[in-house]
């Protein structure tokens, strides 16, 4: 099923404890819940008070796409490598499988806008959904010696990517839109309660801190280079970092612990990456140039991981190959 990374023959198998990260190990399941709950509540209080600009049915349309999608990937994975479906089991166990699902809908759905093309937003969720089976590259050895793998592609973003390049008229929601309907205290007490609860699910949750402090000083320090380059007002590199996209992507996309590194020096050089990334598409007058950046720096990490990272002693049975890590 999936295009996996990296099954080369090594010397010896890694230590079981980098596979079982702590966000994967211990705190998975509590930080999809609440990221789960956090876009969830903004995507009601958007529709409802906000001014979302997209229909009331995409957001459906979208979890529909990625429900669809993920469980027909993850049957068809399962009964491949003759393992168990992860959704199979309790009504819990579907909910817990469905979370990443659920969220990457919603991401999705609220970030782009694509007008009465709602078959446009399906798509890019369904991408998004599918390139956690195709796109994986291997991370770890279990205890047997067979290759475990995780998808490397932050699956949102690269929904939204692909969707942005394939359907011309589809772009971002307008930034206006996620305080259209706001004045006064509101405006101001909205992306402090975004920026709160994205601090506290980073800080407990996945651990992302030192990444988004990275990103911010560095998308700040690219902005300033790029202003003495081209000789132009710094305020206008530093004005998108005031928009609520901004904040959103600061938050919620760029931290995702399954696609970023976990050791602090690899998130601050991440952060810086992804920075330099967006400056270049700046200069080259790219637009969407945030959504370009990551997941260029994204599949950059999941080819160094295929060079990096040592590989199975033998060759595994197809059943433990492509069980997924996450």
């Amino acid at each position: 099923m999936a295009m996996t990374i990296g099954t080369r023959n090594a010397k010896r198998p890694t230590a079981r404890p980098r596979v079982a990260e702590r966000w994967y190990s211990e705190k998975r399941l509590g930080g999809l819940s609440r990221f789960a709950f956090a876009i969830t509540v903004l995507n009601i209080v958007g529709h409802l008070f906000l001014g979302f600009e997209q229909s009331w049915v995409t957001p459906f349309v979208a979890l529909a796409a990625a429900y669809g999608t993920d469980l027909i990937g993850e049957t068809i994975d399962a009964r491949v490598n003759g393992r168990r479906p992860r959704y199979a089991g309790s009504f819990l166990d579907l909910v817990r499988f469905l979370l990443p699902a659920h969220i990457s809908a919603l991401a999705v759905g609220m970030l782009l806008y694509a007008a009465e093309n709602v078959a446009a937003v399906a798509f890019g969720v369904s991408l998004a959904m599918a390139s956690k089976y195709i796109f994986r590259v291997c991370v770890d050895t279990d205890k047997q010696g067979r290759p475990v793998t995780r998808h490397f592609l932050n699956p949102s973003n690269f929904g939204i990517t692909v969707t942005l390049i394939l359907f011309p008229t589809v772009g971002i929601a307008p930034p206006y839109q996620f305080a259209e309907n706001t004045y006064g205290f509101v405006d101001w007490l909205l992306p402090l309660i975004i920026v709160g609860t994205g601090s506290l699910l980073n800080l407990k949750a996945t651990g992302r801190m030192p990444l988004i402090l990275a990103w911010v000083l560095a998308f700040a320090a690219q902005a300033a280079i790029r202003a003495a380059i081209d000789t132009t007002p710094l305020a206008a590199g530093l004005v998108p970092m005031t928009g609520f996209a901004f904040v959103l992507f600061t938050f919620y996309m760029i931290t995702d612990p399954a696609t970023t590194p976990a050791r602090r020096p690899g998130q601050i050089g991440f952060a810086i990456a992804v920075a330099a990334a967006y400056a270049v598409f700046m200069e080259l007058h790219i637009v969407f140039g945030l959504f370009y950046a990551l997941t260029l720096v994204t599949t950059a990490r999941g080819l160094w991981l295929f060079v990096t990272q040592p590989r199975a002693a033998t060759a595994p049975a197809p059943a433990a190959s492509m069980t997924p890590a996450e």
